[in-house]
């Protein structure tokens, strides 16, 4: 019996130990990104994430808790503005300052996730003229410590994230086409 329970200890030590090893051959840092084209103008666009209140009519975030606590900051939109976010599991907490604003082409975000894990990651947006249309690109990138790396042997951030930026698109693309 004795023997039985060291062997299967062993095996879960062996197999606890292979897992943080591949683990550390994942890369330090993550990319997350999508894009979109959406028939409007990059002025029309661009208001909706430059200016945080604008994000419950298209982030695809904004519904999964509908008692989420929500406090804008700072100026009303582009550099300077700022937003936190206390909800549930679905949402956790977090806030977010834009650190850049290059109307109507670009902006950058310091996205900052407190629960349910610790994160401080880059969120981007640029705007590029396609003729009648405008290229969306959402990305969100970072370091990826330990933690994150031991999280990607199990679940593909990029497909997790991915699929929520290509949610959020799909939002503004509905709301500026109208």
């Amino acid at each position: 019996m004795l023997k039985a329970i060291a062997i299967v200890a062993m095996v879960l030590a062996v197999g606890i130990a292979g897992i943080l090893v591949f683990a550390l051959t994942k890369p330090n840092t993550f990319r997350v990104e999508r894009s979109l084209a959406l028939k409007a103008p990059a002025e029309a666009i661009y208001p909706l994430v430059s200016d945080f209140r604008f994000w419950t009519s298209w982030s695809p975030y904004e519904g999964r808790d509908p008692a989420m606590k929500r406090t804008f900051g700072g100026t009303a939109a582009g550099k300077g503005a700022t937003y936190a976010w206390d909800g549930n599991n679905n949402v956790g907490a977090g806030h977010m300052e834009i650190l850049e604003a290059s109307t109507p082409s670009k902006l950058r975000i310091k996205l900052d996730f407190e629960r349910p894990f610790e994160g401080h990651n880059t969120a981007e947006f640029t705007f590029v003229p396609q003729g009648d249309a405008t290229l969306v690109t959402w990305a969100m990138y970072g370091p990826a410590p330990f933690m994150s790396k031991v999280m990607q042997v199990f679940i593909n951030m990029d497909t997790m994230i991915g699929k929520d930026f290509e949610a959020g698109l799909a939002s503004l693309k509905k709301l500026t086409e109208k």
